[in-house]
């Protein structure tokens, strides 16, 4: 990893702060759009192509495709941070579209549930480049001051169009069939986002170092080992690790979400288009509410958004294993989205406020791998346990583990954002 600026990084004039990078700051959010895209296409039908193509029967086979995508995506992560902080954002971020490129044609096309699989390792990687390195970008041009803000927007543009896409290809596939005709928009998606990011992106790479060289003094000039950021990340520092651990879990009950829901409501007698709407809430309310709930830790903190975040997500989860009414699907899903989204953006922050620039981006590199990993579990635990148990014990499960972890970041989380800092 490079701690030390390039002749290149060390550009005059440059400024932190959102207003001061606006231009910038909005183009990642449109690309970051398009990365969110990629995965919302899949949430409201790949369940029902499992079912309906393959004819797969059992729920860990169903969603399979979910673990392969979590670990995947989670070891992505993992490199993506390293890589952005020795090569630069702007190359992390083409490779990812260019490994996205050729998934909406693998799903229109498979002639087998193992090829679905590959589509999907394909999408993990490319999320785990292409997600990383916008909120990586995003967290370098916003600065010290803003950054609750700046992660709220980040994560607003890409749960909100992976709502967006799952009304869409829920939409299309009552009309027109599961394949192909819902995946054209991949195509879409991908090419957008590609050329956006070869041809108008700018490398951030050197806000990072200029905000480096400013808290030289209060950080001290030593840049940790992969291991002992590794360490620091997942166990030794207690508000990384508690970060890390929610970050896991909150992953966990999406993983579980996107995989069991769709046929939780199918089998509840929702049609296609039902399904497509239902899908879609909870990213669109995640989405939107990021909006505030990111400034809002900017204000009030990170820690009581995070384990209060945690609880209303245990109740929404909760709420969806005690009903099998339409409306008392959405309320679910509201709750879900609304505590995802004090959730989401703030541990993004929270990690801001406690590591140093110059291995910020290796550190949400980690942090990120243990989020995703959350995909991988949540979808395997859930589909034992639903082959078990039943559907209900796993949804039953995974909202007591989701109280849980909100419970133990309560007690061994500490405040992160400096109270004597300008807001």
């Amino acid at each position: 990893m490079s701690a030390v600026p390039s002749m290149r990084d060390n550009d005059a004039g440059l400024a932190l702060g959102l207003r001061a990078n606006w231009r910038q700051f909005s183009l990642l959010v449109l690309v970051n759009a398009f990365v969110g895209a990629m995965v919302g296409m899949e949430r409201s039908i790949l369940p029902a192509i499992a079912e309906q193509d393959f004819r797969l029967v059992a729920h860990t086979a169903i969603l399979s495709f979910i673990v392969v995508f979590g670990i995947t995506k989670a070891m992505t992560n993992y490199v993506a941070g390293r890589c952005s902080d020795s090569y630069g954002r702007k190359t992390v971020l083409v490779t990812g579209w260019l490994v996205a490129v050729p998934v909406p044609f693998l799903l229109m096309w498979a002639p087998s549930w193992n090829w679905v699989l590959f589509a999907n390792a394909l999408l993990g990687i490319s999320q785990g480049l292409t997600w990383s390195t916008t909120v990586i970008m995003k967290i370098d041009l916003a600065g010290p001051n803003k950054r609750g803000t700046a992660m709220g927007i980040n994560e607003f543009a890409g749960y909100f169009a992976v709502a967006v896409a799952a009304l869409a290809t829920g939409w299309i596939a009552a009309r027109y069939g599961l394949r192909p005709e819902p995946f054209y928009l991949g195509v879409i998606f991908a090419v957008c986002g590609l050329l956006l990011s070869v041809f108008v992106v700018r490398e951030t790479r050197a806000h990072a170092h200029h905000e480096a060289a400013s808290a030289a003094q209060q950080h001290g000039g030593r840049t940790p080992s992969q291991r002992e950021i590794f360490l620091r990340t997942s166990w030794r520092d207690r508000e990384l690790s508690s970060i890390s651990q929610a970050g896991l879990v909150n992953n966990l009950n999406d993983g579980m979400a996107w995989g069991l829901f769709p046929l939780v409501f199918a089998a509840a007698g929702m049609t296609f288009a039902q399904i497509g709407m239902l899908a879609a809430i909870y990213p669109a309310v995640w989405g939107i509410c990021q909006l505030f709930t990111g400034a809002l830790s900017d204000r009030i903190g990170r820690k009581g958004l995070i384990v209060v975040g945690m609880w209303v997500q245990a109740i929404g989860i909760a709420i969806m294993a005690m009903t099998a009414a339409f409306v008392s699907f959405v309320a679910g899903a509201v709750l879900l989205g609304a505590g995802t989204a004090m959730v989401y953006p703030t541990l993004l922050a929270a990690i801001g406020d406690v590591v140093h620039p110059a291995w910020r981006a290796s550190t949400v590199g980690v942090y990120r791998l243990w989020r995703d990993l959350g995909y991988a579990v949540g979808a395997l635990l859930s589909g034992l346990v639903a082959d078990a148990f039943g559907v209900t014990s796993a949804i039953w499960l995974v909202a007591a583990l989701t109280f849980a972890s909100g419970s133990v970041a309560a007690v061994r989380m500490r405040e992160t954002l400096r109270r004597d800092q300008p807001r």
